[in-house]
């Protein structure tokens, strides 16, 4: 049985769970920090396998094995039962999941200062009793929490909490040594904001799935973020984890909102983090200089 080279272990996510998971060749995993873009991509994913419709919430469909919001039994006989092309959602890094090289992972990154903001809202508007649900069944299972939970009361003191948690870069820094394999794809936030079309056409070609063309511009103005938010319940019970819903969950999806809050010596703080984390080239394209790495 496999076993993770590190172990992932918090409130929400507990990487151990990946034990019990029977890899079918073709298997396609998701792979990012929080707020990087992982619904989209997922969504993505969802709408390039099943152009005709998908058979049940992005959610759903692809789940995120890791997550500790239902039993792990649940959720792999969700996935046993699927007889289509599976994907997989996980935020652990990549020390901490099994590796094929029949399974095809997409890593989607973003400005660390950018998924920080969206950090901030995601915490501050997670459903109350799911999050003490969450603690007491964590402490039941022996999850001794890392350090103090965020302070999403001061954008100033989360900034700090974020970085010294290193959710963010540690996850990057780990898939960097992966991303010139044949079945690993790294796209980054600004890109799919830039150009969808381009990299929905990228993901498709990675994943071997054809384009056809005569629904392309349906299947990506879907994928938009309005497009998203729209048939949001085609992705996901967003009420059930967020307080407002979709419109707390699918947020603004912009970047930029740093820019008015962090200070000088937090934006040094953060160029010294992201140094000690990561080689020059993960960093350049972390912050959307994504030439570093050489286009699939």
């Amino acid at each position: 049985m496999w076993q993770p080279e590190h172990e992932y272990r918090s409130f929400v996510s507990d990487n151990r769970r990946w034990a019990g998971f029977e890899h079918r060749p073709g298997d396609i995993l998701v792979c990012t920090p929080p707020k990087n873009g992982t619904t989209w991509m997922q969504t993505v994913v969802t709408t390039l396998l099943f152009p005709e419709g998908a058979p049940g919430p992005v959610f759903e469909v692809s789940p995120w094995i890791d997550a500790r919001f239902e039993p792990v039994d649940v959720v792999q006989e969700r996935l046993d039962a699927q007889t289509h092309r599976r994907h997989i959602k996980t935020h652990t890094p990549a020390d901490g999941i099994p590796h094929w090289d029949d399974a095809s992972y997409i890593v989607v990154g973003r400005d660390g200062r950018d998924a920080c903001m969206s950090f901030l809202n995601h915490m501050r508007n997670m459903q109350p009793e799911l999050m003490g649900r969450l603690a007491g069944s964590a402490m039941a299972e022996g999850i001794v929490p890392a350090g103090p939970p965020p302070p999403v009361e001061d954008e100033h003191a989360f900034f700090a909490w974020y970085l010294a948690s290193g959710t963010q870069l540690d996850h990057v820094a780990s898939w960097w040594p992966y991303h010139d394999r044949p079945n690993v794809l790294f796209v980054h936030y600004d890109d799919m904001k830039a150009d969808l079309d381009g990299e929905m056409r990228r993901v498709s070609a990675f994943l071997d799935i054809p384009v056809d063309e005569s629904r392309w511009a349906d299947q990506v103005a879907s994928c938009t973020f309005a497009g998203m938010k729209a048939r949001a319940e085609e992705i996901a019970d967003f009420e059930s984890h967020f307080v407002g819903g979709a419109d707390t969950f699918l947020y603004k999806g912009t970047n930029g909102r740093w820019r008015d809050v962090l200070t000088a010596d937090e934006l040094a703080a953060y160029d010294d983090a992201v140094a000690r984390a990561m080689p020059a080239e993960c960093a350049a394209w972390m912050a959307g200089r994504t030439e570093a790495v050489p286009a699939a």
